[in-house]
């Protein structure tokens, strides 16, 4: 198959780039920049803006795919306001695309931690959270745009990540989130996270492209407190023991459950649970 890949250049992109091109299918590799990594991986790469309709609508007729595959974001200086911008107009952009390319399936990234208050990890059922207070309301309203607008494909699939931990991401050896932990600024909380070891996380994407329209959670087997992770993530990176904070856990940060990838679509992640991954980390 031909996939349009958006995002290819990413820390997932390029994992998805590898895996689809071993497999023997063609990967379009879309990015701002001429990239010379995804040309090596051997993709064929496009270079065009998400924000360009026209160039994006052009570059998708261009590359004649069976499927396009959403994997933007833009966290490089952990500026929510950028990220929410991609997931509602770069989204509407490349959807549109699609559409106007006769494309059938879109497969995109979405996050597994805007599912409305609960006492269990959600599963895909829950509605998301769109009561949410002023400091989490504009992620919550971007993934509704961003899936609301990938639903509008004959085929889709969104995938809803946990949080990802692995090399290039926020959680690794001199990262930033190992860095927040070295400062002191990572305490442990009640909180519940579910994770996905960044390999897993790929691999999903990949086999997605054959599963039946839905939402999909995409996290390990282990949704666990920061009572629990948070230390464990400390040692692993060299970080001292974080501080521990016995504040009720927030309402919202209940995990999620990835029940239906494992039984119904028969996904199964290497990195069972965060424990293991984090041992290798160092």
């Amino acid at each position: 198959m031909r996939i349009f890949l958006a995002g290819a250049s990413g820390v997932i992109g390029r994992r998805v780039t590898t895996s689809l091109i071993a497999q023997g299918h063609q990967v379009i590799g879309a990015t701002r920049r001429a990239s010379h990594v995804l040309a090596r991986l051997g993709a064929e790469v496009s270079v065009v803006d998400v924000y360009d309709r026209a160039a994006l609508a052009a570059a998708v007729a261009a590359a004649r795919p069976d499927v396009v595959m959403h994997q933007l974001t833009d966290l490089s200086d952990g500026n929510r306001a950028a990220n929410a911008r991609v997931r509602e107009e770069g989204t509407r952009n490349l959807v549109d695309a699609a559409l106007a390319a006769g494309v059938r399936r879109v497969v995109a990234q979405s996050i597994a931690w805007t599912y409305e208050p609960g006492t269990q990890p959600a599963t895909e059922d829950v509605p998301l959270d769109l009561e949410s207070d002023a400091d989490r309301i504009g992620t919550v309203q971007a993934v509704h745009t961003l899936e609301e607008t990938v639903q509008q494909a004959p085929e889709w699939v969104v995938l809803r990540y946990g949080l990802f931990y692995g090399p290039e991401t926020w959680y690794a050896p001199g990262a930033l989130m190992a860095q927040q932990a070295a400062a002191g600024r990572l305490p442990a909380t009640a909180d519940v996270t579910s994770f996905v070891h960044v390999d897993d996380a790929a691999a999903a994407a990949v086999v997605a492209m054959e599963w039946p329209n839905g939402f999909v959670n995409i996290c390990d087997d282990d949704p666990a407190p920061g009572h629990d992770w948070t230390p464990a993530f400390c040692e692993a990176v060299g970080a001292p023991r974080p501080s521990r904070s016995d504040a009720p856990r927030t309402p919202w940060a209940r995990g999620a459950d990835n029940g239906h990838a494992r039984k119904e679509l028969g996904w199964t992640p290497r990195w069972t649970s965060w424990r293991e991954g984090f041992a290798e980390l160092g």
